[in-house]
């Protein structure tokens, strides 16, 4: 299905790597970016499934690079960069949102082996993204980058205690960070949804989805599109003065 997304002039020609950009929240940020004139480097451990998102960019017009790896691992990273330096140029846009590894555990029974997974999955490759490419930012003065917590870091809920500690980490290293480089021109922000429709939501029963929308006051769960569009206005210059935040996308559901 064809979208209409906003247009932000500003971001004509920038370029933008997106991690775990092969499905969801990330490939649809990779579209919204594309759209607007963006040169996107798709990142993802499916090499088949990010070689569809940058097809799919490339039959819309779009300019998209497939930057395959695995970004818990130092090495790879640093030769996504170098890869993407080459073919696109210096990254401009920085949204690493790889990670995902919500799914319920009571803590009494949550394996200390998983706790180190779901932190490296879900946090230090955050820090080791960023690692990776604000360097180059600070060195040119400028840079957008959005990092992806979740409602799970905003309040205690559903998902297990690794992830929800995690994401409470990537809401205080935006506002760290921000603090940090603000005066080298580089504004960091940070997005933290609630429920999206992803391949696990789509497979449950659709009373339960059903019940699970009457929990929102805007009616409904969210759709990776509602996401990417808030990624749209903190990279572009209409947010030249935001930096710091997060932005609970909730559909209405406070988080505080």
């Amino acid at each position: 299905m064809a979208i209409d997304w906003p247009t932000y002039p500003g971001l004509m020609g920038k370029v933008a790597l997106v991690t775990g950009g092969s499905r969801g929240i990330g490939a649809a940020t990779c579209h919204a970016l594309a759209a607007n004139g963006v040169k996107v480097a798709v990142t993802g451990r499916d090499t088949e499934a990010v070689a569809r998102v940058v097809a799919s960019i490339s039959a819309a017009g779009g300019h998209a690079l497939a930057a395959p790896g695995d970004v818990t691992e130092q090495d790879t990273l640093a030769r996504i960069r170098a890869e993407i330096e080459t073919e696109l140029g210096p990254v401009e846009i920085l949204a690493p949102f790889a990670g995902g590894q919500g799914a319920p555990a009571p803590t009494a029974e949550l394996d200390p082996g998983r706790w180190r997974a779901v932190l490296e999955s879900d946090l230090t490759s955050v820090f080791l993204t960023v690692h990776a490419f604000l360097p180059g930012m600070l060195e040119r003065g400028a840079g957008s980058i959005i990092l992806m917590s979740s409602t799970a870091g905003r309040r205690p809920g559903g998902a297990n205690a690794a992830y929800a500690a995690a994401k409470a980490g990537v809401v205080m290293f935006a506002r760290h960070l921000a603090a940090e480089v603000g005066g080298a021109g580089v504004r960091v922000n940070c997005l933290a949804p609630s429920a999206v429709m992803n391949d696990k939501l789509g497979a449950i029963p659709a009373e339960r989805l059903a019940q699970l929308a009457a929990a929102f006051p805007l009616g409904r769960v969210g759709e990776p599109e509602d996401i990417a569009q808030a990624v749209l206005y903190l990279a572009s210059p209409a947010a030249s003065w935001v930096t710091g935040a997060t932005l609970d996308l909730t559909g209405g559901r406070v988080t505080g």
